[in-house]
């Protein structure tokens, strides 16, 4: 019986699709920036974001050949818009950053309140960035399933590392921060910037 080549590349493109994202993405986290150290508050959920992460492309692989391993390109073309907006979006945030960029909620003594490039528009471009990898890979292999499951461990780590960033960040710049933090939304950057 003939194999239908054409069927198999097609196939293969979601999934060679994805891992190159995770990859690329991997890559990221233990790249030298040459960052100034500084006062770690918190560790633990850089793990946690590491291993949902692992967990979105590993079940989404499973998920995909589960349903049927077929390309919606539709889907297809919004995980990859979604992917490339991911990596824009943190490389735009690790420049603004600079020396001050950091995996863990980390406070220098001369850190300096950034609110250039897309922090313009929210106060967590970075964890923006990760919504959209998430999703990237849902969209990528069609993998609703597997993207709530991630969602129910995701969103409580978000949220308590968003806390704990708030509050040394509150607590490092003061009233300057608070006012930030009324005029520019903490993840999803919904309405105009006060300030270009």
């Amino acid at each position: 019986m003939p194999i239908d080549n054409s069927l198999n590349l097609i196939t293969v493109l979601p999934i060679v699709s994805a891992v190159i994202v995770y990859a690329a993405r991997m890559s990221e986290v233990g790249a030298n920036r040459g960052t100034i150290p500084g006062k770690v508050v918190e560790r633990g959920t850089l793990r946690w974001f590491v291993g949902i992460g692992s967990f979105m492309v590993v079940g989404a692989l499973a998920e995909f050949f589960w349903r049927g391993p077929t390309v919606h390109w539709p889907l297809f073309a919004a995980g990859w818009a979604c992917a490339l907006a991911s990596f824009g979006v943190r490389r735009a945030a690790i420049s603004a950053l600079g020396k001050f960029w950091s995996l863990h909620v980390e406070i220098r003594e001369e850190h300096r309140f950034v609110r250039s490039g897309p922090f313009r528009w929210m106060r967590h471009p970075t964890y923006f960035s990760m919504v959209l990898e998430l999703a990237s890979a849902a969209l990528l292999l069609n993998a609703p399933i597997t993207a709530a499951v991630c969602l129910v461990f995701f969103v409580p780590a978000l949220r308590q590392r968003l806390k704990l960033e708030e509050r040394a960040l509150v607590e490092k710049f003061g009233s300057a921060y608070a006012q930030y933090q009324r005029s520019t939304p903490a993840l999803f950057p919904y309405k105009w910037p006060s300030h270009l």
